[in-house]
């Protein structure tokens, strides 16, 4: 088939999640054959990391009603040049802007691809300038039907995640002084707190108080959250056995030496960080909320608990800290769900993706 013109925007500034999934999708378009190309704001990391990857980036401010009006002709100029197939955009600023200039280019497809859990408001960026709609769970698909989306007109396309192969050496018990028998609790995440690093430590301080052997180790960045943690935990009388690491960019090296991955998250589209710990043949302990749930196999490779049930949290925990022989039953289990069946791979992610757009170009033809 001939391939796909396809031009991806992005308004924000940083490298996290949402980046992360269009630089993946962007490099998986791109080796299926697609021409892939990208807008974003001219001090975007996502535009470096794309133009190190060899992408034709084309940057321009996207905030505030003076450079949408500026950047409006330009768009349509760019689009109608580059005489695309297909615009994705990820996020309500570029839809209003980069989508509604598609609109007037001609562009056939605009699709707006949604990457949070929070209610949705206005349906403009969903219906009134895109023409389709890809979610990254069932559950943000269920949430923007409900909202009034047509259900034929949004997909589900699960994330990606870059599984190193092989892994790499564990470092985190030799960082920590920690031998074979320490039983080690992960999590990673940003430190906010939807995210529920107070209700894991609340809910482990029992597991810690037990057994001797066990430890916490909470990897992600967030100063003023970092505090906060630091004095939960010296006032449990457990810093020693709280490990707060920050922000860290070896989080694949940190992997191997967890032994339950965990996270009491409030919400989440779906949970990408559950299917990493997965791979790397962790059992994993979450909340049941959101996409959470597709991320996983319900106690075949991790245990769910209600959102704030901190009894049952400490249940999931300890039961797993205490049976190492259901840690890797479990283990195994997650590692063929989300590594070994393709499941959540970038090739998938690519292949899934260009399938909803050819077909949506056929039905809007």
């Amino acid at each position: 088939m001939k391939p796909l013109r396809i031009l991806h925007a992005e308004a924000a500034t940083g490298f996290a999640g949402q980046e992360r999934y269009i630089f993946r999708l962007m490099n998986a378009l791109r080796d299926r054959g697609h021409h892939v190309q990208a807008v974003c704001q001219p001090h975007a990391q996502l535009a470096r990391e794309l133009r190190q990857a060899g992408f034709l980036v084309d940057t321009l401010e996207m905030d505030g009603p003076w450079n949408h009006a500026k950047g409006l002709p330009r768009l349509v100029r760019l689009l109608r040049q580059g005489d695309f197939d297909v615009v994705n955009t990820h996020s309500r600023r570029e839809t209003l802007l980069v989508g509604a200039a598609a609109r007037l280019a001609r562009v056939p497809l605009v699709v707006r691809t949604r990457h949070l859990a929070k209610p949705v408001g206005s349906l403009l960026a969903y219906t009134g300038v895109p023409r389709r709609v890809i979610a990254p769970s069932e559950f943000v698909r269920q949430h923007l039907i409900g909202r009034g989306v047509p259900p034929g007109y949004v997909a589900v396309v699960p994330p990606a995640v870059d599984f190193p192969d092989p892994m790499p050496a564990p470092v985190l018990r030799a960082e920590l002084g920690l031998d074979a028998q320490a039983v080690i609790v992960g999590s990673v995440g940003v430190l906010r707190a939807e995210k529920g690093h107070e209700q894991l430590i609340e809910a482990m301080l029992p597991v810690l108080r037990k057994d001797a052997r066990v430890h916490l180790v909470i990897v992600g960045g967030g100063d003023a959250a970092l505090s906060r943690l630091r004095d939960q935990a010296a006032s449990a009388g457990l810093a020693d056995r709280i490990h707060l690491l920050g922000a860290r960019s070896d989080v694949p090296a940190l992997l191997p030496d967890f032994d339950v991955f965990a996270l009491a998250t409030h919400i989440e589209a779906s949970g990408t960080v559950f299917v990493e710990a997965g791979a790397a043949g962790l059992p994993v302990v979450g909340t049941r909320v959101g996409g959470v749930p597709e991320m996983m196999q319900e106690n075949e490779s991790g245990l769910l608990v209600p959102l704030f049930d901190i009894p049952a949290l400490t249940q999931a925990l300890d039961r797993l800290v205490s049976d190492p022989d259901l840690r890797r039953r479990m283990g195994r289990a997650g590692r063929r769900y989300c590594l070994e069946d393709g499941r959540f791979t970038r090739e998938a992610l690519g292949e899934r993706t260009e399938r909803c757009y050819r077909q949506w170009l056929e039905e809007l033809a």
